[in-house]
């Protein structure tokens, strides 16, 4: 399932604070986490379609290049959305 306008609107505001701040760290990490779940779930029955993979493991580079700008420059809001999302690291 596609995120919704909605689903994104609860993102923005869970993470972010309000409805229209979407450019926050916490937020932008959420919104991939959604995708690359949503994304291993349709890669659960479609094993072999090898551009969503390709696109999987794109997204999970960029989420890992944003919490470690989160980790160098604010740790205690690192450690926070690790918490939220259920991030291993």
């Amino acid at each position: 399932m596609k995120l919704t306008s909605e689903s994104k609107k609860e993102i923005f505001k869970t993470h972010g604070g309000s409805e229209t701040n979407t450019g926050v760290s916490e937020v932008q990490i959420a919104l991939f986490t959604d995708r690359i779940l949503h994304m291993s779930e349709h890669l659960k029955s479609n094993k072999k379609d090898f551009s969503s993979t390709r696109s999987l493991l794109k997204l999970v580079g960029k989420r890992k290049r944003l919490l470690t700008y989160l980790h160098k420059t604010d740790i205690t809001r690192y450690r926070a959305i690790l918490e939220k999302l259920g991030l291993r690291k």
